[in-house]
C-alpha cells in the first residue's frame, strides 16, 4: 500500500481531472505514480513538462528505456523496473536487451556507453571523471545528446525516489529487482 495518498478520480479537483484527462488520452491510463504525484498538481505539471520536453529531444525511444532501465535497477525502484520493463517491451526492447539494460549495459555498441554513463551520473551526483566523458563522446553522442542523457537522468532519478519514498503500488506487470533474486 503507498505511504502517500494516491488521488483518484473521485478525490480529484479541477486541476488534477483535467491533467489526468490529458494523461489518459496519452497513455490509455493514469499510472499509479502520476497519481502520487497529483497530490501537487504543481509537481505533476512539472514532470508532465519535462517528460513531454525530454521526449522531443534526438535520443531515441529505445536508449531512452535503456537508460530508464538502468538506473531503475541500480537505484532499486521496482515500480520503476517494472513500469519500463512494460514500456520497453512496446517501444521493441527484446528481453535480452532489457536484461543488459538492467545490468547497465546493451546490446547497442553505443547504447551500451550511454547507460554505462547514466549510471555513473547518478552513482556520483554528476561527478563524472573526464574519460567516462569522452567515452560518451567517443561513442558518437555529441553535447546535445549529453545534456539530454543527463536531463533523462535527472528525470528517471525524481521518479525512483518517489516511488521507493511512496512505496506506490506497482500497475504493471511487476518485475522483481535483480538484487532481491
Amino acid at each position: 500500500m503507498s505511504r502517500i495518498n494516491l488521488v483518484t478520480d473521485a478525490q480529484a479537483n479541477e486541476e488534477q481531472q483535467a491533467l489526468f484527462t490529458a494523461i489518459q488520452g496519452q497513455l490509455g491510463m493514469v499510472p499509479n505514480f502520476l497519481k502520487v504525484f497529483a497530490n501537487s498538481p504543481a509537481a505533476l505539471r512539472a514532470f508532465l513538462g519535462l517528460h513531454g520536453i525530454a521526449g522531443e529531444g534526438s535520443l531515441d525511444p529505445l536508449t531512452r528505456e535503456r537508460i530508464a532501465l538502468g538506473l531503475a535497477e541500480q537505484n532499486a525502484c521496482e515500480y520503476c523496473v517494472s513500469a519500463h520493463t512494460a514500456i520497453g517491451r512496446k517501444v521493441g526492447l527484446s528481453a535480452e536487451e532489457i536484461a543488459a539494460n538492467r545490468e547497465g549495459s546493451s546490446q547497442d555498441e553505443k547504447a551500451a556507453v550511454a547507460v554505462k554513463f547514466a549510471r555513473a551520473l547518478a552513482e556520483h551526483n554528476g561527478e563524472v571523471s573526464t574519460s567516462e566523458l569522452l567515452a560518451v563522446r567517443n561513442a558518437g553522442y555529441n553535447d546535445a545528446e549529453i545534456v539530454e542523457i543527463i536531463t533523462h537522468v535527472g528525470m528517471n532519478v525524481l521518479t525512483n525516489i518517489l516511488g521507493k519514498a511512496s512505496r506506490v503500488e506497482i500497475d504493471f506487470p511487476k518485475v522483481s529487482l535483480n538484487s532481491a533474486a
